[in-house]
């Protein structure tokens, strides 16, 4: 589930709901235009504020993640090259052993790790 979109959805909701509110107030109060046209600007410039703050918030969380991912991706690469590593000198060692004889009898039960 994503928990982020939903954040986003739910804050970008609410917003616009306040700001129907705050449209509605002010269309509605009995004050003179000046005033009206200075409470719209102040209203504006919070919200514009409020969208700031909050689309710096999402762009460091998305940082944050993309690094996150690309450590992880990291870490798995550097696992997967040592895994690959010691498969192949594994190989190396069992095939030069079975090519200098002493793979003639392996001895133990099948399945017995041979070390």
């Amino acid at each position: 589930m994503n928990t982020e979109g939903n954040g986003s959805r739910t804050f970008f909701a609410f917003l616009l709901g306040g700001l129907v509110g705050a449209g509605a107030a002010l269309l509605l109060a009995p004050k003179s235009g000046k005033e009206t046209r200075q409470d719209i600007k102040d209203l504006a410039e919070d919200v514009r504020c409020r969208v700031s703050d909050y689309a710096s918030s999402l762009g460091e969380t998305v940082s944050s993640n993309i690094k996150k991912g690309k450590s992880a991706i990291t870490d798995r690469k550097s696992m997967l090259k040592t895994a690959y590593e010691a498969g192949k000198e594994a190989y190396q060692r069992e095939k030069e052993r079975i090519e200098s004889g002493d793979g003639e009898e392996l001895g133990g039960e099948p399945g017995e790790q041979i070390m």
